[in-house]
């Protein structure tokens, strides 16, 4: 009995041994299965990133695209685009908003569905600028038009204005007299009362002043005044008195005249002659030449002169 203990212990750790053996190979399989799984996981994960970077790359451009087109149309309308500063706030607090997402922890679908919302917003606003610039465009026609049509009436009333300052011109160049045939000449009285002209300084007793009238029909017939002023060389105006009771007013100046006369002017021509006698004799008659105006309504009617020697 001796002799068999030995053989059964032999057994026994070799049966140990063997188990020992299976769970090392069971352990490794299993660790082995988890290694495949865990490198499985992880390549899946690297490939989820990498598809959700790819997304997040596509929404960004997509998002920049949207804002440089936006900030295009704001720069194309000018200061029109003022006028929609709310709406223009509005894509610019969600564009910033969408831009967090990103740059953070980010839902692909969540983003989306902003960015979406963003473009519907933006899209509002371009068919606000649109109609913004159409009702701009018509009005600014419009105004051109009116502005045009002032300035063709403003052009059609200075050339009424003109046309009338011109037929004014006409009636009032009509409505004066006109003088012909004037004729200036110097007068020596003899003992007998006839006349003798002479152009010598030192015999001359009046000057005689002869000339027509001539028929105008726009003229109101009716008494007429008329002055005569005659000018020594040294342009001293030939008067009976330097008072104010032989002077006249012409165009607003209180001026002296040398012969008055009333007519009755009846539109048709009309010969006359008038004298202007000599006040102070060898005092106010002089050698040179003379000039000669007539003066009927505020305008000279007739102008010549003559020589005293």
């Amino acid at each position: 009995m001796n002799e068999q203990a030995p053989t059964t212990n032999t057994g026994r750790n070799k049966s140990g041994r063997t188990l020992f053996i299976v769970i090392l190979v069971i352990l490794a399989i299993a660790v082995t299965g988890l290694l495949i799984w865990i490198f499985s996981v992880k390549s899946d994960i690297n490939t989820l990133m990498a598809e959700k970077e790819l997304q997040r790359v596509e929404l960004q451009g997509e998002l920049d695209s949207l804002m440089n087109e936006h900030e295009q149309i704001k720069l194309e309308y000018g200061t029109l685009a003022d006028s929609l500063f709310v709406k223009d706030s509005i894509i610019q607090s969600n564009a910033q908003e969408i831009r967090k997402l990103l740059d953070t922890q980010w839902e692909y679908y969540k983003i989306k569905k902003k960015l979406g919302l963003l473009q519907q917003v933006s899209q509002g606003y371009v068919r606000q600028m649109d109609s913004l610039y159409t009702v701009n465009k018509e009005l600014t026609e419009e105004n051109i038009e009116i502005k045009q049509d002032l300035q063709l009436a403003h052009r059609e009333n200075e050339q009424i204005v003109k046309d009338k300052a011109v037929l004014n011109e006409k009636v009032e160049t009509a409505s004066i007299l006109q003088v012909y045939n004037l004729n200036v000449t110097g007068i020596r009285e003899r003992g007998s009362g006839k006349e003798r002209e002479t152009d010598k300084a030192g015999k001359l007793d009046k000057i005689k002043v002869c000339f027509t009238i001539g028929e105008n029909k726009i003229v109101e017939a009716g008494i007429k005044e008329l002055y005569v002023r005659i000018a020594r060389p040294d342009k001293l105006i030939l008067t009976k008195d330097r008072s104010d009771e032989y002077t006249f007013m012409y165009q607003g100046e209180k001026i002296q005249y040398s012969i008055e006369k009333l007519i009755d002017y009846q539109n048709i021509s009309m010969n006359m002659c008038m004298y202007w006698s000599k006040s102070y004799p060898d005092k106010e008659i002089m050698k040179g030449v003379y000039h000669v105006e007539i003066f009927f309504n505020n305008e000279v009617i007739g102008h010549t002169q003559f020589v005293l020697k």
